[in-house]
């Protein structure tokens, strides 16, 4: 969570990244990273499938998963079998279909 308890994340190539960390040791890197070290950081807990299947539709734009931004990480992009396929880029809202 950023200063105002708003999820961070980032845009990069037409899709918003939440960032999501595995453990505090990977927020702290980031955390590090950053320069910011020296703050407090707060954080929810959420299930990763909760996250993918409830979080990223919500945004309401094409949003993926950035897993442990700043150290060794893994991205989930917003394409069908990572998130519902409604929210899916490679799915064609029109037929279901994937494109």
């Amino acid at each position: 969570m950023d200063e105002h308890d708003v999820p961070l994340t980032g845009d990069y190539g037409g899709v918003r990244w939440i960032y999501a960390f595995s453990d505090e040791t990977a927020l702290a890197r980031y955390a590090l990273a950053r320069g910011e070290g020296d703050r407090e950081w707060a954080y929810q807990r959420w299930l990763g499938a909760r996250l993918l299947d409830a979080a990223v539709p919500a945004v309401g734009v094409p949003c993926g998963v950035a897993l442990d931004v700043g150290g060794r990480g893994a991205l989930f992009p917003p394409v069908a079998g990572i998130v519902p396929d409604r929210v899916a880029v490679d799915v064609s809202a029109e037929r279901g279909d994937a494109k």
